[in-house]
């Protein structure tokens, strides 16, 4: 492993705050002051604990948000909880936390408005029934995910939870790798072949595979927001050799990981510095085993179970999907849903990585849906809620720009009344800032947040982006439309929508049409579009400039441009600009564009203005990218 100790010590001259502050005390030591401090109130809180320490047990000082309260996120190992514990964590809520719960999107939970004083017996309760929130934070392990219907559909073809616990516990609540990592460490498993738990986002994940006939996993390495894992050519054919390659790569990462730059850290950047052969070499030499080359990836589906609200599972009965928009729930919600569990189902529930839950075991799925808890989570909600993750945001998140859990369901709210769609699936994924802990960049239509200045004033804003995929390796996203004021970015993607629906087939997906027709186009043509859909709506224009699966501009943006200014013209005209084309500019260099003032009267002046630019005789004085005429159909 001589390439991973060259890379150490190229970047080991210096290390950052963090691991400074890590020299100063142990994990160990904080977690023995939580008695004091609970006796003597949030003032007798060091302020490294507050900063680092405590958040190694999932206790995140709130003060700035909320002052002198916490935070606590709480493990559901593989987002796999039962009855009695949902119903602890619910009482919990409901007792200490004004009955606030957020599902994650790592299949968790987590706490708001806590006070110090009542983190011992929160413990307590938690270690009552197997729940812990060890190194939910900072540099350490988070929770590691896998599929919610793992042993239970028939898309599982590997059982995997027992593993999965099996690598848990090979950290957790273990002081000598709570916050023992450069930086954090995802894990998932899956042996299903449809990816209910986003499988190839994290740092290292174990993937459904096959190879000579033999079930196993592939290993896939890197990934990160914003990042997709890759392929490190090892295929795993055991329980035995998937346990020895996680215990070598972590054990890699621990030693040979970066510790300067915090933003450069993680597991990706190693991987970048040495190339995934090195690791892949260094896993097997590491581990003392020659694992196999990689076989083929099995897990290629795109989970649908929102879209029908339920799944059959092997025995015959019903998961049950409940649509949680933005994972806001509460922990009266999560009660009634234990009692459910057990009243009509085998006791077992399921988060997922879309922040919502599955009751297992239901055999009378109707008399399930008249409880009152389904009057207000829906099993199937609109095509923008079944498919909805929104991250924490400003309200409760620093990092956060835009409050974001509102701005995605009033979205959402908005274009269910505008363009209803049905038998379709569309997945709106939400981060409140660059860091992306709401996937966005995974979404069909993700959105980051951001701030824009307009008259000058901060308001805020999204990076717009669409493509995101989860299925076959995954991928992430392409922006089409940059700091769009969250007050306008509805009209924007109500342009989107009335495309999809416009062109969709017989229960087409938003990836599916993204992948036959808005793939044809470029991101800026994309982004053009979607603002000059909102800007005709609002300025009651009946005209419709579109997407089409019949394109010949090969994506080239001066030829794009050209024929929307033809469209534009036409559709405001009935008339030609010009009177033949050679490809994409007029072919009589003599034949001057008529002024369409003229030729319609009252014609808004800003697409005329649009017009001349696009379509100006002179072909050296044209606009050539949308950047040039955008301002034209600007809505502020």
């Amino acid at each position: 492993m001589e390439e991973l100790q060259k890379a150490y010590e190229a970047r080991a001259k210096k290390i950052n705050k963090v691991e400074e502050l890590k020299a100063l005390r142990t994990p160990k030591e904080a977690f023995e002051q939580l008695e004091y401090y609970a006796l003597n109130g949030y003032d007798s809180i060091s302020q490294e604990d507050k900063d680092y320490f405590l958040k190694c047990f999932g206790i995140y000082d709130k003060n700035s948000t909320t002052p002198q309260k916490f935070m606590l996120r709480v493990r559901v190992s593989g987002g796999h909880l039962n009855a009695k514990q949902a119903r602890v964590l619910g009482l919990i809520a409901q007792e200490f936390g004004q009955d606030y719960i957020d599902i994650t999107t790592r299949a968790q939970v987590e706490f708001r408005f806590l006070d110090i004083k009542d983190f011992p017996t929160i413990f307590q309760k938690m270690q009552s029934v197997g729940i812990s929130s060890y190194q939910t934070g900072v540099d350490n392990f988070r929770n590691i995910l896998n599929d919610p219907l793992d042993s239970y559909g028939f898309d599982n073809i590997l059982p995997s939870q027992e593993l999965l616990l099996a690598l848990e516990s090979k950290f957790l609540r273990n002081y000598e790798w709570i916050s023992a990592l450069p930086r954090k460490f995802n894990t998932a498993i899956t042996g299903s072949i449809s990816n209910r738990c986003n499988v190839f986002g994290h740092d290292c994940s174990f993937v459904l595979a096959q190879k000579n006939g033999l079930y196993g996993y592939n290993m896939y390495l890197g990934g990160k927001v914003g990042k997709i894992a890759k392929s490190a050519d090892i295929f795993l054919s055991s329980a035995f050799e998937v346990e020895k390659a996680y215990d070598s790569i972590i054990d890699i990462f621990k030693r040979f990981g970066f510790r300067d730059n915090r933003n450069k850290n993680r597991l990706g950047f190693l991987i970048e510095a040495v190339g995934m052969e090195e690791i892949a070499r260094a896993i097997r030499e590491n581990a003392g085993i020659d694992f196999a080359t990689a076989g083929e990836t099995m897990t290629k589906l795109d989970f649908n179970d929102p879209d029908h609200g339920r799944v059959q599972l092997r025995d015959g009965s019903f998961a049950l999907h409940m649509v949680v928009a933005g994972g806001i729930f509460s922990g009266s919600d999560l009660v009634a849903v234990a009692d459910a569990s057990e009243k009509f189902g085998n006791a077992e529930i399921r988060f997922d990585v879309e922040q919502s839950l599955y009751i297992l075991g239901v055999k009378d799925v109707e008399a399930l849906l008249k409880e009152s808890i389904f009057e207000k989570y829906k099993s199937v909600d609109s095509v923008y809620k079944n498919h909805l993750i929104a991250c924490a945001g400003s309200q409760h998140c620093p990092f956060g720009v835009i409050e974001n859990k509102s701005d995605a369901i009033k979205m959402a709210e908005y274009l269910e009344k505008k363009v209803p769609i049905f038998d379709a699936r569309v997945r709106m994924y939400w981060s409140g800032c660059v860091k992306g802990c709401g996937l966005h960049g995974l979404g069909d239509i993700g959105f980051e947040g951001c701030k824009v200045k307009i008259d000058g004033e901060m308001e805020g804003a999204v990076n717009i982006s669409i493509g995101g995929k989860l299925t076959s390796e995954g991928v992430e996203g392409y922006t089409v439309v940059k700091s769009a004021p969250l007050k306008y970015a509805n009209f924007y993607v109500e342009s989107l929508m009335v495309e999809y629906r416009k062109h969709k087939g017989a229960f087409e997906s938003f990836e599916e049409f993204n992948e036959r027709i808005l793939k044809l186009y470029t991101p800026a043509a994309i982004g053009f579009i979607m603002k000059l859909g909102a800007y005709l709506r609002e300025k009651n224009i009946d005209i419709e400039i579109g997407f089409s699966d019949r394109v010949n501009s090969g994506k080239n943006e001066e030829f794009e441009l050209f024929e929307i200014g033809r469209k534009i013209y036409y559709k405001l005209s009935n008339k030609e600009p010009y009177s033949a084309y050679e490809r994409f500019t007029n072919a009589l260099k003599s034949e001057k564009l008529q002024d369409i003032r003229e030729l319609t009267l009252g014609v808004d002046e800003n697409l005329a203005l649009m017009c001349e630019r696009i379509l100006e005789t002179k072909e050296q004085n044209r606009a050539v990218v949308f950047s040039e005429v955008a301002q034209f159909i600007s809505l502020f």
